[in-house]
């Protein structure tokens, strides 16, 4: 079975630690794991004086988490969403759940935003929260994180950013580009089962004490206190957190810019044999995490007949447009399996 999805293929001893006897979390051992962790996560996203809330839910419930917690830092202004595809939409969606007054920067599917709009739209003085995507894997655009801190910092903004579709995998750094939340989860740069999400605090934020008390299960005061201690206040996924403990420490140990040069080099090679085959790519600037590919026929038929042979590709909301990934196990040749079988499940054109 060859995934070019999230996450990718896992390798075997990661996974047995899935399979080991489930331990006692509220143990010493099992708080120093964790806060070895938290130190190791903060080192990767160049955050080192921030601090780490971990959540057992999706991405989407670390996202959830930002709703009742920021909403207090709103005061009089609005929140600024930048919409691109299907993330930028849960930005809105939870936007709206909560009653926060919102304003929506749309953007064209597969295409990069009007950055001298956004920039215009980020001065206006609207505004006190900015909510994006890093990466918007539903279709492959990585958007100008640069640019848009640096006006979010002249301007007095905070800004909010998803980077589960880039961390560990294209640039990120919370110092160099400033961010005051990144969210990131399990199963994309970490290359992990899905169920672990978190939200990285800048060191601006990482001593705030009275946050909004909007959530039960998501109150970031209750998980602030216990993870200082290295526990967290409701059942954590014990196996996740010793599988994220071994996946960070590997990182560490092979080089967190060889793991994400190696899945550069994955996407520029299939990036390329994709425009041989005469197939076009989306013309945002696209991450290393995944391409975009249109093909010249319906998708989901040649989805449904790649799985049937062992190969694992996404859809997308767009009928021709296939989603493949570039994490994982898989290897430049993967790849290049994946290309040959691709081009036999396109319907041949008759003469």
């Amino acid at each position: 079975m060859k995934l070019f999805v999230f996450p990718g293929n896992i390798e075997e001893d990661i996974l047995a630690i899935g399979a080991q006897q489930v331990p006692y979390v509220r143990t010493s051992e099992f708080s120093e794991m964790w806060l070895e962790s938290e130190k190791r996560l903060l080192r990767m996203a160049d955050n080192e004086e921030g601090r780490v809330l971990v959540f057992t839910a999706s991405g989407t419930g670390a996202m959830d988490s930002c709703m009742g917690s920021l909403r207090g830092h709103l005061g009089q202004r609005k929140a600024l969403v930048i919409n691109g595809g299907t993330f930028g939409q849960r930005w809105c969606d939870l936007c709206s759940y909560y009653n926060i007054a919102y304003d929506m920067f749309p953007v064209c599917f597969g295409c990069d935003p009007d950055y001298g709009a956004l920039k215009t739209s980020i001065h206006s003085g609207h505004y006190a929260i900015l909510f994006m995507q890093h990466h918007e894997t539903s279709c492959g655009v990585l958007y100008d994180l640069a640019e848009i801190s640096t006006w979010c910092q002249e301007a007095g903004v905070c800004l909010v950013v998803d980077a589960i579709g880039s961390f560990l995998i294209d640039a990120f750094s919370m110092k160099q580009t400033p961010v005051d939340f990144a969210i990131i989860s399990s199963h994309k740069g970490l290359n992990l089962p899905p169920g672990l999400s978190f939200v990285l605090q800048s060191e601006k934020w990482a001593s705030h004490q009275d946050w909004g008390r909007d959530h039960y299960y998501f109150d970031w005061n209750a998980y602030a206190e216990n993870l200082f201690r290295g526990q967290t206040p409701f059942s954590p996924a014990a196996h996740l957190f010793l599988q994220l403990h071994a996946r960070l420490k590997r990182l560490e140990e092979t080089g967190v810019q060889n793991v994400t040069e190696a899945i550069r080099q994955k996407a520029s090679a299939f990036r390329q044999a994709c425009r041989e085959e005469g197939w076009s790519l989306k013309s945002g600037c696209l991450s290393n995490c995944l391409t975009g590919v249109t093909l010249p026929c319906p998708a989901r038929p040649v989805v449904d007949a790649l799985a049937a042979k062992g190969y694992f590709v996404m859809p997308s909301a767009e009928p021709d447009l296939i989603r493949v990934a570039h994490l994982g196990t898989s290897t430049i040749l993967d790849h290049m399996d994946l290309i040959k079988e691709i081009r036999q499940c396109i319907p041949k054109s008759r003469p």
